[in-house]
């Protein structure tokens, strides 16, 4: 916070990021989910902090290899978990700065957004399946925020206000277009089965 107070040109940089995270989210494959994680950078990361075997050895972090001690693939899930909260954390904290630069705002909501990002996995982790533009819509937000920042430091301020309006009615649009699209294809499987049922 007081980096960015005495040199604002630090919000461009935290712009950046945001903008290029909105840009791969938006251009992301969504099939990515099978893609094979041995080409993940964060697996890549991993390996190379942790020389690792290609086989578990029941339940530990480590095992003994040739005389040699090596980390096992449970380690590495470890490690990329640490590290994906890490990435979530630089990701994060340039758009808290989008949105307010108190700096009670900026570390708590940093703190409990880490902290209850694995409790609440499985609940974010079904919504984006159910939700099917709401990580369209957090790429936009993620874009909109990264904008702001940019205008900030050529002079132009949104009030705080402002900015959590739109932030929550993008959302709201995503959500409520999600919403109306799982019920015209609920309708639309219903009619089909209904076809089906009377032929």
């Amino acid at each position: 916070v007081i980096l960015i107070k005495k040199f604002r040109s630090v919000l461009l940089v935290f712009a950046g990021i945001l903008m290029f995270s909105s840009y791969k989210i938006l251009t992301g494959n969504k099939e990515a989910e099978d893609e094979d994680l041995s080409n993940n950078q964060v697996v890549k990361l991993a390996q190379k902090i942790a020389q690792s075997t290609d086989s578990y050895d029941g339940d530990r972090f480590f095992t003994t290899v040739d005389g040699v001690q090596r980390a096992t693939p449970l380690f590495l899930v470890l490690l990329c978990v640490e590290l994906s909260d890490l990435l979530f954390a630089v990701d994060s904290i340039p758009a808290v700065f989008g949105v307010t630069e108190d700096p009670f705002l900026v570390f708590t909501s940093n703190i409990f957004a880490i902290a209850g990002l694995r409790a609440l996995y499985q609940i974010l982790s079904k919504a984006v399946s159910q939700l099917e533009y709401l990580d369209t819509a957090v790429a936009v937000v993620l874009g909109f925020i990264g904008v702001k920042m940019v205008g900030e430091v050529v002079g132009y301020e949104l009030p705080e206000e402002a900015s959590l309006a739109i932030v929550l009615g993008i959302l709201g649009v995503g959500v409520g277009a999600s919403v109306l699209n799982n019920r015209k294809k609920e309708a639309e499987e219903a009619a089909n089965s209904d076809e089906s049922g009377g032929d």
